[in-house]
Order: C-alpha cells, then sequence, then structure tokens
C-alpha cells in the first residue's frame, strides 16, 4: 500500500565533491519574513479551529508577499518614509457550522507579534503595514476535511525530497548564520541587524564565505565608525569559525560592496536591520529550505512549506517529513554514507500512502543493499504509519520550517 523502494547509488557523497555551494539567509531578509510570518499565521489558525471545531480546517497561507518600503538612512539615525507592506495570500475557512472565524485578525495579531519577538528595530504598528487577501476556499478542497477517516486525504498532486546528513559545508553555513543573529552576538554588536546572507563556497578543503549583514545606522557615527565595527565583527567571526568548521579552512568576508570614501553610497546601513525597509522585497518559497539552508549540490522540489496546512498539504508535510526519515535511516542503519527520501503524493489519497516512497542510499564500503534494504524499509514505513502524530508537531509549530 506504501509503495516503498529502497536502492542503492554509486555516487560521490556531496561532501566529498570537488565544490559545494550552500546559502543561508537570516531571520531578518525579506523572504525569511514571510516564510516565518506565513508559517506562524497557519499555526495560529490551525489552534483557533481546534478550539472551536476540534480539528484543523482547510486553509493554505502560502502565497505572502513582502513588499519594500522607502526609508532614509543617516550615521547616528535615520528614519521610514514608507512602511513594509506586508500581503497575505491564498485560502482560509472563515465559517463553519454557522460559525464565523476572524482569519485577518488573526494574521495581523500573529504578524505583530512575529515582529516584536524576532526583528528588535522594526515597530509592528509604525513600520508595517498589513494587506488581506485571503479568501475562502473551493468546494472540493474544503471538503476533503469533511470526509471519514483516521488519515486524510493529500490536498495536492506532490513531491518532496529530503537528505541527510548535512555536510560540512552545510553546517558551516547554517552555524555562522545562526551565530551572527544569536543575542551574544547581538549584544556584543548592537549595530548588527538581523538581515544577514551567507553564501558559502567550498572548492576542495576550502571554504570561503560571502556574509552580507544589514547594519542599523543609529549605532554608527560616521564611515570611520562603520569600518572599525566591521573589522571587529570579522576578527570575532574569525574566531567563531576557526572552532566551528571543522576540518576545514575558512575564509571569510563581510559587506563585499563597501568602498571607503563613498559615505553613505559605500556602506550597508539600515534603519531597522533589515533591507526589507526600501531595498529588497520578498516572497514565500523562496527562501531557505525545510531543514534551514539552500543547498545547490542537492536535489530539491518546488514546494513552498511555510504557511501550508499541517494535516492535508503535503508540500508543506512531506517536505519536513522526507528529511526526518533520511536523518532517521542515517542515524540508525550502520553502513549508509550518505541517504536520499522521495515521496509523491496523489491528490485525494491517503497521505500516509504516498504513490511512491523511495529511498537512495550512497553506501559504505563493504555495505551490501541487500545488508540494509529491510531496514529502512521498516524506518519509512513506520513514519508513515504514525504521520498523525508528526503533523500533530506540525500544528503546534514544534518543528522548524526555515
Amino acid at each position: 500500500m506504501r509503495n516503498i523502494s529502497v536502492e542503492a547509488l554509486n555516487n560521490t557523497p556531496v561532501g566529498k565533491s570537488q565544490v559545494e555551494i550552500v546559502e543561508r539567509k537570516g531571520v531578518g531578509h525579506p523572504d525569511s519574513i514571510c516564510d516565518s510570518i506565513m508559517e506562524r499565521v497557519s499555526v495560529e489558525l490551525s489552534k483557533e479551529y481546534i478550539k472551536r471545531f476540534g480539528g484543523v480546517l482547510h486553509h493554505n497561507i502560502d502565497k505572502g508577499l513582502l513588499v519594500a518600503g522607502q526609508s532614509e538612512k543617516k550615521f547616528g539615525g535615520g528614519r521610514i518614509l514608507e512602511p513594509i507592506k506586508l500581503i497575505f495570500g491564498d485560502r482560509a475557512t472563515f465559517e463553519f457550522d454557522g460559525e464565523e472565524i476572524p482569519v485577518n485578525d488573526i494574521a495581523k495579531k500573529a504578524a505583530k507579534k512575529w515582529f516584536k519577538e524576532n526583528l528588535r528595530y522594526v515597530n509592528a504598528e509604525k513600520n508595517v503595514s498589513y494587506q488581506f487577501e485571503i479568501k475562502q476556499g473551493s468546494a472540493e478542497l474544503t471538503d476533503i476535511f469533511k470526509r471519514k477517516g483516521k488519515v486524510l486525504g493529500a490536498g495536492d498532486t506532490s513531491a518532496a525530497v529530503g537528505y541527510a546528513p548535512l555536510t560540512e559545508t552545510e553546517k558551516t553555513v547554517l552555524k555562522t548564520e545562526r551565530y551572527l543573529n544569536s543575542k551574544e552576538f547581538n549584544k556584543r554588536f548592537p549595530s548588527s541587524g538581523e538581515d544577514i546572507k551567507v553564501m558559502g563556497c567550498r572548492t576542495k578543503g576550502d571554504l570561503h564565505l560571502t556574509v552580507a549583514m544589514a547594519f542599523v545606522d543609529r549605532f554608527v557615527e560616521n564611515e570611520k565608525s562603520y569600518f572599525r565595527q566591521k573589522e571587529e565583527m570579522l576578527d570575532d567571526l574569525n574566531g567563531f569559525l576557526s572552532k566551528n568548521s571543522g576540518a576545514l579552512s575558512s575564509k571569510v568576508y563581510l559587506n563585499t560592496l563597501d568602498e571607503r570614501g563613498r559615505g553613505l553610497g559605500g556602506v550597508y546601513l539600515t534603519v531597522t536591520g533589515t533591507s526589507a525597509e526600501d531595498a529588497d522585497s520578498g516572497a514565500v518559497g523562496r527562501g531557505n529550505r525545510v531543514n534551514g539552508v539552500i543547498a545547490l549540490n542537492r536535489p530539491m522540489g518546488t514546494e513552498a512549506a511555510a504557511g501550508k496546512n499541517p494535516v492535508s498539504h503535503v508540500g508543506k508535510i512531506y517536505n519536513l517529513l522526507s528529511h526526518k526519515i533520511a536523518s532517521d535511516i542515517h542515524s540508525d542503519v550502520s553502513g549508509v554514507d550518505e541517504v536520499y527520501v522521495w515521496l509523491c503524493s496523489q491528490i485525494g489519497h491517503r497521505i500516509d500512502e504516498p504513490k511512491v516512497a523511495a529511498a537512495q542510499l550512497i553506501l559504505s564500503p563493504n555495505t551490501n543493499i541487500r545488508d540494509v534494504k529491510g531496514e529502512v524499509a521498516e524506518i519509512m514505513d513506520s513514519e508513515l504509519e504514525h504521520i498523525n502524530d508528526f503533523c500533530k508537531q506540525l500544528i503546534q509549530g514544534k518543528i522548524p520550517i526555515c
């Protein structure tokens, strides 16, 4: 019923390839803002539906868009001229059994709370405007949630792929952004904004990290102060990487567009710590994959997980579950160097019975596919058997999506 297949790949693990490219967008990047807020809205809507009606109802808040505002940056502190516009899109259930659900109010409250918790210099009341384009869902998709059965049918025909383990490059890129956005780093360098992007390029054992970080102008008195703080941050970051890049030899670059002597035109300043204030718009699905990185050497699906329904939309469920299954296989089955898990649904069919559930393994020397095939298939079958438990964690927002 679950159409499980397990095969061996005669490939070189990504971490042993000569060239590898990995990117991560920080919490304040416009794409990350969209992903995180639309996911928060889905979590809050799910909780409201459960509280009122005992279960999650139809919704997909995965078409969010951030339109950059306008700002006037100055050494010592600038101002916002036009607020960021956050547009909420797609579908939700506004009425059920004669009772109305304040979807837009829930979405706005969730967004404001997220800004307050995550972006220290963005005022959710003054620096952001909110536009709601969420509509009622179609009759057939809504009807999925009225059908009986222990496990719901898939709300889409969709596919996902997950993998394990992370390479040293992927882990280093991920750890670097998290460090730069940590409370520890922010306390030492209050001028560091949350809009950070890390691009890692590895050639053999050499890893070059290019970091873009929005500086907050109120903490930068002049051009000299900017470049002094930048050097201090680079020294700190090099110290971090010397202990956190494994066997790789790392070199880091910060804000490479900067140029001394050009004043405001030669430095990366913001009023709020995010380029969303005037330089860069964002959209759901353009940010990190669900395991936290954008790894160009890996296969990737096209579905955006953020904001999708956590009990029926496989664009979310399979995206996250495929990575979990891959991680479990790698950690629990000896002789597996690298694993890729593919899941493909068929709309209307139970989500615990994919059209395809496949594992592709890169095995250690002296390991035969016959030695591990049964154990791998058993793990996959067990994870799908308990998919409702996995969905409960998604409902509660316990599994990060970016």
